[in-house]
């Protein structure tokens, strides 16, 4: 019997980790497993912390991971990598954006944003893969794409073909925008 995998997808609104759980499931159904996608959203629209849960295996009976439970953490945001860093188990892969995305508590002043978070992340023996994001997704053509720059990263855990993720990313992105966020999934993926 597969084990359940779990992946938690984190960030902050309007990063576009909704499409990237989107992409994400359609090419796990299209896999032929169970899945189950559950989306938290806090205040998306303020750029408050968003973050969905994506669980696949041969059953799949709930759409919530709890605490030490994350095979995978994909970050859009440094800053959300550490929030939700004690949902991923201890030999679990956190893929992380370099992104800072000041929080209200920054903007206002009231806070600083943290330094060193990855340094302080493997200090604690994470094991981090992270990556500029941004950059790859403007060279991909739009600061946009960073999701699907992360789900190429992704990919590179998974033993799934590249044509399967391209079907499901054709599947999730409107046309006018496809040949791009292909571009920045091989970005990523690379």
């Amino acid at each position: 019997m597969k084990k359940t995998t779990n992946i938690m997808i984190v960030g902050v609104g309007g990063q576009g980790t909704l499409l990237a759980s989107k992409t994400l499931g359609k090419l796990l159904v299209a896999e032929g497993y169970d899945v189950k996608v559950s989306e938290v959203h806090g205040m998306s629209q303020r750029g408050g912390s968003v973050v969905t849960y994506v669980r696949f295996g041969e059953k799949v009976y709930a759409p919530i991971i709890d605490k030490g439970e994350a095979d995978f953490i994909v970050s859009f945001e440094k800053l959300e990598a550490a929030r939700w860093l004690e949902y991923l188990k201890p030999e679990g892969q956190l893929i992380t954006n370099l992104q800072e995305t000041d929080p209200m508590p920054v903007i206002t002043g009231a806070m600083k944003y943290p330094e060193n978070l990855i340094e302080k992340m493997e200090a604690l023996g994470v094991k981090i893969d992270a990556i500029d994001a941004l950059a790859l997704a403007e060279e991909a053509g739009t600061s946009k794409a960073v999701n699907l720059v992360l789900m190429g990263r992704l990919s590179k855990y998974f033993d799934m073909s590249e044509e399967a993720w391209m079907a499901a990313i054709e599947a999730c992105v409107p046309a006018k925008f496809l040949e791009l966020n292909k571009k920045a999934f091989a970005l990523g993926r690379a």
